[in-house]
């Protein structure tokens, strides 16, 4: 049973959570399940269109976050009783059209949430993972460069590599324990 041991109410990564398992655990403790994949998203509003189409909430409801949140609380609890969720996002958009505060903005509706529940004595667990899609800089962009002249009026020439900027890369949990050198767990098993 994966959340034998993670708090009842709480948001955190996703980590070492496969989403499976999470739905397969959410079915046997007879919770609701709520995922919502939002790789495909850029804006603010798309990430709120997302989780409102997959979470199957009435259409009013991605209007702003503050609907968002008042659609996982309080219409729910008065519809009846509640025995939890365990709701994923999965590939939260990490570039400038939708930054880190609105990324930490995002999370904390799902805290809020999670402390709504809580006071109410129900289970609310959130995880999430971020993608990173690759935007484009000045350097990657298509227009010429001009080239410096260094003090005997040679060319430098300057190389541009040019970056994918259609690909979305993914920071999968394993990457995650890899790539920290402070997970000495990791590193110890895999010798």
């Amino acid at each position: 049973m994966p959340l034998r041991s993670v708090k009842s109410n709480i948001v955190q990564s996703i980590r070492a959570f496969r989403v499976p398992d999470l739905q397969q655990a959410a079915q046997h403790l007879g919770h609701h399940f709520l995922y919502a994949n939002l790789a495909q998203a850029n804006s603010k509003q798309d990430v709120l269109d997302f989780i409102v189409q997959q979470f199957t909430f009435p259409l009013h409801a991605c209007k702003s976050f503050d609907s968002l949140y008042d659609h996982m609380t309080d219409p729910l609890h008065k519809s009846g009783p509640q025995p939890g969720f365990v709701v994923v996002l999965e590939h939260i958009p990490a570039h400038t059209r939708f930054d880190k505060e609105a990324r930490e903005q995002l999370l904390d509706i799902f805290r809020e949430a999670a402390d709504y529940w809580s006071d109410r004595k129900i289970s609310f667990r959130c995880f999430y993972s971020f993608s990173v899609a690759r935007v484009p800089s000045s350097l990657d962009m298509e227009r010429p460069v001009e080239p410096e002249i260094d003090a005997n009026g040679i060319e430098i020439g300057v190389e541009v590599e040019k970056m994918p900027t259609d690909k979305l890369v993914d920071i999968s949990p394993l990457a995650l324990r890899m790539s920290s050198p402070f997970n000495a767990g990791y590193w110890l098993t895999a010798a």
